[in-house]
């Protein structure tokens, strides 16, 4: 499993996406891949040939979890909110996150796990997106994680 956070208060304009700057247990199998500071992550569709068997998976399972908080930025009108993870630029329906302030600087805690499916050979970029009209505020300490179940070893 991989994972990611935010170190540091942040202000995230319409259209942008959430930065990571700290990398407590980061990816070294390369399977993610982040530029520290940046809000896009590249998923490999890395699928291991298992026991040498002509069968293999045609696609890599990716589990995607994001939480944090959430307000209105200072400056802006108290209303719905939304971040939402994309994937190659294209907001994943399941993986909106809305919330109605009553007012500028109310926090509220949202979260998102879903399941992404990338093909063999193939990356993709996922981020985490502010799809509302007006400026968010993300608190510190928000994170995204990233695990491969079809990877698990079972006996």
């Amino acid at each position: 499993m991989a994972e990611y956070s935010t170190s540091i208060d942040q202000t995230v304009n319409p259209g942008e996406t959430v930065t990571f700057d700290l990398a407590p247990s980061p990816c070294n199998r390369g399977f993610v891949r982040h530029r520290n500071g940046s809000g896009n992550f590249l998923l490999a569709g890395v699928v291991p040939n298992r026991c040498g068997c002509r069968c293999r998976t045609k696609s890599a399972k990716y589990d995607v979890v994001f939480g944090g908080n959430i307000a209105v930025a200072t400056d802006g009108t108290a209303g719905e909110i939304s971040l939402a993870l994309a994937l190659d630029g294209s907001t994943l329906p399941d993986g909106i996150m809305t919330v109605t302030p009553a007012a500028v600087g109310e926090f509220f805690n949202v979260g998102r796990h879903v399941m992404v499916d990338i093909w063999s050979g193939c990356c993709e970029t996922i981020a985490v997106r502010n799809i509302s009209d007006q400026p968010i505020t993300v608190q510190a300490g928000a994170s995204i994680a990233f695990s491969r179940p079809d990877l698990v070893v079972s006996y």
